[in-house]
């Protein structure tokens, strides 16, 4: 019932229909699963974002490559995709353009027993990766170039995507892992006393030593040239939704619930999260600096600690550390110089052999706080 009401609210306030304009299908693509990560995009549907700008958005979901790949033939216009696949993709020749970026931290570290106090202690290590692929390959050699050193300093062990697991049973000494969900995992195996005799973790971030660009809005140069309003609409309905979580995540959360099947949401823990959506709404009107929202958040999961137990809150805590990597002074704009080092990356790792026109690769005139 109280599901019901919250639905019924979100209708009446905020679901206004486009007014007198045609409403223009566009399939929206999105990498992995539906998962809390995605937020942003189930915040501008659910409040109507995406509507009042007059698209009607279907979801997709599948592999990167693939994503890249439809968006490059115009088989897509938009979706979420890493700044590597883009620069890996022009080299190939493929007309992709990344317009707003959404991960302002690179989501890859290492985690380590407590105690490794650098990088360069894990000299001659078993690392864990998930294999010689995607972000977290990428992340990794950017942390050891950073560290001066290479591949050939590790004994480099792929795991696919089980790092809490391998990690938790010694099978690796440290592990390449997403920053914003793993540690958690393993964490609490930690807690329950099943993670090998580790008694606490570190964790050593890419973004701490290199500003590489991380996964963003990507469309490609047809749309942009013939279609410039409709860049700029789906880049505003997206980052609203964006914002809108980083303010709001009791209620991005709520509102996700609708499209991420089996995320933790019983009566209890659904009538606390209305009980701070509220609050935080009421909050908001007050205009609060951007360290007073990240701090009413901190706030958030202090108070949902009191009443519910680590397992129910994982997907509200994974959200919650997202929302430090998407959340910046000013969200959507991408530098040049980590462009830059992006590519760098690539070049030494081979994917590259020659560098390309990084200033066609991307641009900030569609990000709404570029223009302010």
């Amino acid at each position: 019932m109280i599901r019901k009401v919250l639905v019924i609210a979100v209708l009446l306030l905020v679901m206004v229909p486009a007014a007198a304009q045609e409403m223009a299908d566009q399939t929206f693509f999105l990498t992995f699963v539906p998962n809390i990560q995605f937020s942003p995009v189930y915040v501008a549907l659910e409040k109507g974002y995406f509507a009042d700008a007059g698209i009607n958005v279907t979801i997709e979901h599948g592999d990167e490559n693939v994503g890249v790949d439809l968006i490059a033939a115009g088989e897509r216009q938009f979706g979420l995709i890493s700044g590597e696949e883009v620069i890996k993709a022009r080299a190939n020749g493929r007309p992709v353009v990344f317009v707003y970026e959404w991960f302002q931290k690179y989501a890859v570290g290492i985690v380590a027993p407590e105690g490794v106090e650098s990088v360069k202690d894990m000299a001659g290590w078993k690392i864990g990766v998930p294999g010689r692929f995607g972000a977290s390959y990428n992340g990794l050699i950017a942390l050891l170039a950073a560290n001066g050193m290479t591949e050939s300093d590790i004994a480099l062990e792929p795991i696919g995507f089980n790092a809490p697991d391998v990690f938790c049973v010694g099978g690796v000494q440290a592990s390449v892992i997403y920053i914003n969900n793993e540690p958690l995992q393993i964490q609490q195996r930690i807690d329950a006393g099943n993670c090998n005799g580790v008694s606490a973790i570190t964790v050593f971030p890419v973004s701490e030593a290199a500003d590489l660009v991380s996964n963003g809005l990507v469309t490609n140069e047809a749309t942009i040239a013939n279609q410039p309003d409709l860049v700029r609409r789906v880049v505003e309905a997206f980052d609203k939704g964006l914002r809108d979580t980083i303010n709001n995540p009791a209620e991005a959360y709520l509102l996700s619930a609708k499209y991420v099947e089996n995320l933790p949401l019983d009566d209890d823990f659904e009538a606390a999260l209305i009980a701070l959506s509220e609050q935080q709404a009421e909050a908001l009107t007050r205009e609060p600096t951007r360290v007073d929202v990240a701090e009413s958040r901190a706030t958030m999961l202090a108070s949902l600690s009191e009443g519910f137990d680590a397992s129910m809150l994982l997907q509200f805590h994974i959200l919650l550390n997202t929302i430090e990597l998407w959340d910046a002074d000013e969200l959507g704009v991408t530098t040049p110089e980590s462009w830059a080092v992006t590519q760098d990356i690539l070049t030494t790792m081979g994917f590259l052999t020659a560098p390309i026109d990084l200033a066609a690769a991307f641009t900030n005139e569609f990000v709404p706080a570029a223009g302010e």
